[in-house]
């Protein structure tokens, strides 16, 4: 795999994981740099601004379509729902550095766009804690850890 396709695989499955999708940029982060198909901190890059931009769509999803929570098809249920909105009020925009965690992620995504945190701020606290979690991830791929 040529270096472009590299970044443009990482980006669209990293982009893509921070969706509601099944997807698994994690895998994908380790196993080019264990090919080293480009320097580490290139793929850690790529990685982190793909999962933080696609963010963005969880953030949409709770700025304007909170309003059918019941439906079936929102992405996220009213327990998770619930348990984050409580986190967030106690915890407020800080909270977002914990947006790579499993599980309280993607609705704390949601709740963000819920609670109309402004988008830049959203992104630049999201961006650290999602480069936190790769750059965790390559220092463990790396033998650093």
């Amino acid at each position: 795999m040529d270096a472009f396709g590299a970044y443009a695989g990482l980006f669209a499955a990293s982009f893509l994981a921070a969706t509601v999708l099944p997807f698994q940029s994690e895998a994908m982060l380790v196993g080019l740099i264990v090919a080293e198909a480009s320097p580490w901190w290139a793929l850690l890059a790529v990685a982190t601004i793909g999962n933080a931009l696609g963010t963005v769509i969880s953030w949409l999803v709770g700025r304007f379509l909170l309003r059918f929570r019941e439906r079936r098809w929102f992405p996220v249920g009213p327990d998770a729902l619930a348990r984050v909105e409580r986190w967030f009020a106690r915890y407020g925009v800080w909270s977002l550095l914990l947006a790579g965690l499993p599980v309280l992620g993607d609705p704390l995504m949601v709740m963000a766009g819920a609670m109309r945190v402004h988008l830049l701020l959203f992104l630049m606290l999201v961006t650290v804690g999602k480069l936190v979690r790769y750059g965790a991830l390559a220092a463990a791929t790396l033998g650093w850890m």
